[in-house]
């Protein structure tokens, strides 16, 4: 049996993902309909037979300890646990996590009551579905003492990630954070002629790592200092001689790090036939198990679009758009090319009926898209959200425009009749 644990990191404030990460932390993003970011690497863990979890983060995380602690119980026969690690004040360190290698190595001391021979380090904000079990394997094989998952991309991404060398054997020999455009072409790798065809000829980091435990515990001896895992770890490594491995994923994946990306990851779910399959019978996404109704639709026109448990939809039309879990949608309303969150609770019949008060949802005869509705949002009658690339980027009160992107608050109550973003007429309203 291989022994391993597996940290999942839960990222920094999230700024670029805001207004979404105001409440919450990345990993409790909502995502597809009735998930949240976090349940992608630890089903990922789950199908891979990695049954020992910590979450590691430091912003807004009791909606994410609500979430696992619902989530993913474990029996005593299994040994299994998913726990969250809050950055904290010791007797050794009295700040905040500075980076991804600080994150790790100040959770570190949370691991030596476990028995492990290799440390699986994975990223709380992507998007995609891997066998780690095949990755330790590689490891294994390789006798590496550190394995990066590699991903090829093309000129126009890797500027964004970090890039390595790699031989015929498999094996790194340099790395680069984010490089310039100037200098890429010296750091073409051997990749499959499927990605070659469409000019990926770099190898980028998927920031997932296995380390050896004897391996892991001396890089951070040896960098007391080190802050990231790219920036130093990784670097130190490759130039002090030591074996690190490049494993090739050739699945799909994506980093979830902008309000941009969060949308497009989301929308593309729609597809005929996603690139992501939420669908997987072998290897399943795991989430909260909220035992909700069936969903009722009075006379609503769907194409292509998602739509949760427990909804109460009267639209007349959702089109390319994911509907969360007790969505309620008045009538006559449409919605396009939009993600809408849904509620995390019922209104009484006595507060729908409430006339003084706008309620939990969205009302009739509005127009919504291109736009992210956050969870418990009280969209009034007649309301025109329209995004568009033409847009500026905004911050209200209510809501930001993010790269065309409009994104309602969270808890946010917009009034009858407001308009934001394009008219019909595709002029700018807001």
């Amino acid at each position: 049996m291989i022994k391993m644990i597996a940290l999942i990191l839960g990222g920094g404030a999230g700024t670029r993902l805001a207004p979404l990460t105001s409440k919450r932390s990345k990993p409790a993003v909502p995502i597809g309909g009735k998930y949240r970011l976090i349940d992608i690497p630890i089903s990922n863990c789950l199908n891979s037979g990695v049954r020992r979890m910590y979450v590691v983060t430091q912003f807004n995380s009791a909606s994410l300890n609500k979430h696992i602690k619902n989530a993913y119980t474990f029996d005593h026969f299994t040994h299994g646990f998913v726990d969250v690690l809050a950055a904290e004040q010791t007797p050794t360190s009295d700040s905040w996590f500075q980076g991804t290698a600080d994150a790790v190595r100040q959770s570190m001391k949370h691991l030596e009551k476990h028995d492990y021979d290799y440390l699986l380090i994975l990223s709380g904000d992507q998007l995609y579905q891997m066998n780690f079990e095949k990755m330790v394997k590689y490891h294994i094989k390789q006798k590496a003492e550190l394995t990066i998952a590699t991903i090829p991309v093309n000129d126009r991404d890797a500027p964004g990630f970090g890039i390595m060398k790699v031989n015929e054997k498999g094996f790194i020999e340099r790395f680069i954070e984010k490089p310039e455009k100037k200098i890429l072409k010296d750091w073409q790798s051997p990749v499959p002629e499927e990605s070659a065809a469409l000019g990926k000829h770099y190898l980028a980091s998927m920031g997932i790592y296995i380390f050896n435990k004897k391996s892991i515990k001396g890089f951070f001896k040896k960098n007391p200092d080190a802050m990231d895992f790219g920036k130093n770890i990784i670097p130190y490594s490759i130039e002090n001689g030591h074996k690190v491995a490049s494993y090739a994923f050739d699945g799909y994946w994506t980093d979830i790090g902008t309000i941009r990306s969060f949308y497009e990851a989301n929308i593309a779910l729609t597809d005929d036939v996603p690139k992501f399959n939420f669908f997987d019978r072998e290897n399943p996404i795991y989430t909260s198990p909220r035992l909700l109704a069936a969903s009722k639709i009075y006379g609503t026109w769907f194409n292509s679009a998602l739509l949760s448990e427990g909804c109460f939809i009267h639209a007349k039309k959702i089109e390319r758009s994911i509907v969360g879990i007790r969505s309620r949608i008045g009538e006559n309303t449409e919605i396009s090319n939009s993600i809408i969150m849904g509620n995390d609770y019922y209104e009484t019949i006595d507060q729908l009926l409430d006339k003084s008060t706008i309620s939990l949802g969205i009302g009739k005869n509005c127009y919504v898209r291109n736009a992210i509705i956050d969870k418990n949002c009280r969209i009034g009658d007649n309301v025109h959200i329209h995004g568009s690339v033409s847009l500026e980027d905004a911050q209200t009160d209510t809501y930001y425009i993010r790269d065309g992107v409009i994104v309602i608050k969270k808890s946010a109550v917009i009034p009858n009749g407001t308009h934001i973003g394009l008219d019909w007429a595709g002029d700018k309203m807001h």
